[in-house]
């Protein structure tokens, strides 16, 4: 008896421990709560023919492709969705680079989107993607930081408003996202 309670404050505490680091969100229903995030296939992805093995990476890691649309930035809209980099020397070089071909903007749903998407695309400079993580997307088809193949929103809230700005009203309100 003494060894079987023991067991079960052991498990209890183990259930306990696990829970606190990897907490799950529920909905009412008690079901696990999907994230949207979205993702982009640059102007080199587009034109090196990389969006169907890309799509097809983003399949097989369990994302659903809620939405997507291919469309060419114009310099407004590419100043404008990389604003938070405006005053950094790359600026004018990542505008002319975004504007430079057409993009393949996706909205991905799954559970932990997120940090799932930034996980398959790898580092944002390509060259150390080559390096650190052979199997992600920016070493498959990028060549530096800025020439890095796709995009992901570094957040939710970073997710909500990109998410926006291609599928719905243009959100005035600009947040600060580290991904290139």
């Amino acid at each position: 008896m003494c060894i079987r309670v023991i067991f079960s404050s052991s498990f209890f505490f183990f259930f306990l421990l696990v829970s606190l680091h990897f907490p799950t969100r529920s909905s009412s229903n008690g079901s696990t709560e999907e994230e949207e995030t979205l993702a982009m296939v640059k102007p080199d992805g587009v034109l090196g023919n990389y969006t169907e093995r890309i799509k097809n990476a983003v399949v097989e890691s369990g994302f659903s492709i809620i939405r997507e649309t291919v469309i060419q930035l114009d310099e407004h809209r590419a100043s404008t969705f990389y604003v938070e980099h405006s005053s950094k020397s790359f600026f004018s070089s990542l505008v002319k680079y975004m504007t430079s071909g057409p993009v393949l903007v996706m909205i991905l749903k799954k559970e932990n989107a997120v940090a799932d998407w930034r996980a398959i695309i790898g580092p944002t400079d390509a060259r150390k993607a080559k390096i650190t993580h052979p199997h992600s997307i920016r070493a498959m088809c990028g060549l530096n930081a800025e020439k890095n193949c796709v995009h992901g929103s570094d957040s939710l809230e970073s997710a909500r408003r990109e998410i926006s700005f291609f599928f719905g009203e243009i959100s005035t309100a600009v947040g600060v996202h580290d991904e290139l």
